[in-house]
C-alpha cells in the first residue's frame, strides 16, 4: 500500500511501490548493531564512519572506527593530531586522502562551529572533503533530519522496486536524488528511518548477485519481480579495477611509510614496485598530495614526521 503522506507517483511518472511504514519496521527488526548507529553516537561518530565506509566494506571499518573515537572521541582531538599521526591510524582502509580531509575538516568543525558537526546539509557541504552523500548521510543519520540519501545500494533497491531494472547503471545525481526524495515520506523521523532502511536493504538483502528476495519486506510489490527478474540491459557499467594501477602503487608506497618509524631512504620505496615510471608517477602524486613529503637528505616519510 502506498501511504498518504507520500506522493504516488516518480518524477519519472512511474507507481511509487514502497511503503515507509513496513520498510521502516523491517530495519527497526532486523538492522544489524553497527556502533556509529548506537544512541550515546553523536554527528562525529557518524561522519567519522561515512567517510570511512566510501567504498570500503563495514567489516574492515569496524576495528579501525572504534580504535579512532577512542583516540579522537572529538573533532578537536583529531585536529590536534599531525597529518602522519592521522595517516597511521588510516592504516589500510584505502584512499588516504579521505583521512587528510577528515583532518582539515575536524580543524574547521572545532573552530567555526563549537566543535560540533553542524546538522544541516549546506553546512556539511561547506566542510573540507564532504560532499552530497556524507552531508545527506550525516544530516539524516546523525539528526534524524529528511534528506534523500542516495548510495549505490539505494540506487539498486530503487531501479529494482520503482523502475524493474536489474542495476540503475551509471549514476545520474539529479535523477538519483529526486527518485529517493519522491519515496521519503515527510516528517523527518521517519524519513531517515527509511533512509537508513534503504541502505541497508541494498547492503544485506537486494544485493547485487545473490538478492535475497524471499526475504524481502519489498517482495510483494517490486517492480523487477513482477516483471521476472530481467537481466540488465542498460549501458555498461564503470568497472573500477585496482590490480596494477597508480592507486595500488600508492598503496604499497604508503605501507612502507606507516610501517617505518620515520622517514625512509628512496631505496626502500623502489623495491616495492619494478615499474619505474609508474613508481615514479605514483610517488609525485602522494608529494603534491600532501601524503608524502621529502626531507632536506633526500628520504621520505609522512607529513609531519621528520
Amino acid at each position: 500500500m502506498t501511504n498518504p503522506d507520500q506522493n504516488t507517483l516518480t518524477p519519472s511518472g512511474e507507481r511509487v511501490p514502497l511503503d515507509p511504514d513496513e520498510l521502516i519496521d523491517w530495519f527497526t527488526n532486523t538492522a544489524r548493531d553497527l556502533p556509529w548507529r548506537g544512541p550515546d553516537v553523536d554527528g562525529w561518530g557518524v561522519l567519522v564512519s561515512e567517510t570511512m565506509l566510501q567504498q570500503t566494506p563495514v567489516n574492515r571499518v569496524l576495528p579501525i572506527w572504534r580504535e579512532w573515537m577512542s583516540r579522537w572521541p572529538r573533532p578537536s582531538d583529531l585536529a590536534g593530531a599531525s597529518q602522519g599521526e592521522v595517516l597511521r591510524a588510516w592504516g589500510k582502509l584505502g584512499y588516504p586522502r579521505r583521512a587528510m580531509r577528515l583532518h582539515e575538516a575536524a580543524s574547521v568543525i572545532a573552530t567555526e562551529h563549537g566543535d560540533r558537526v553542524p546538522s544541516d546539509v549546506d553546512t556539511l557541504l561547506a566542510l573540507p572533503g564532504v560532499g552530497t552523500y556524507t552531508a545527506r548521510a550525516v544530516a539524516a543519520f546523525a539528526y534524524g533530519r529528511r534528506a534523500p540519501v542516495v548510495d549505490t545500494n539505494v540506487r539498486r533497491v530503487v531501479a529494482r522496486a520503482v523502475h524493474g531494472a536489474a542495476d540503475a547503471g551509471n549514476p545520474s545525481p539529479r535523477k538519483d536524488l529526486a527518485d529517493v526524495d519522491a519515496l521519503l515520506p515527510a516528517d523527518d523521523h521517519r524519513a531517515s528511518r527509511m533512509s537508513a532502511a534503504l541502505m541497508e536493504l541494498g547492503q544485506t538483502v537486494c544485493t547485487v548477485r545473490s538478492p535475497g528476495c524471499e526475504i524481502c519486506p519489498l517482495a510483494g510489490n517490486c517492480a523487477w519481480l513482477e516483471a521476472g527478474q530481467p537481466a540488465y540491459d542498460g549501458p555498461p557499467k564503470k568497472v573500477q579495477r585496482f590490480a596494477g594501477t597508480d592507486r595500488q602503487v600508492r598503496g604499497l608506497l604508503l605501507d612502507v611509510l606507516r610501517g617505518s618509524d620515520g622517514p625512509v631512504p628512496r631505496a626502500e620505496l623502489d623495491a616495492v614496485w619494478n615499474d619505474a615510471a609508474q613508481r615514479d608517477r605514483a610517488l609525485d602524486s602522494l608529494l603534491v598530495d600532501g601524503l608524502v613529503e621529502q626531507t632536506e637528505d633526500g628520504r621520505f616519510g609522512l607529513p609531519g614526521e621528520h
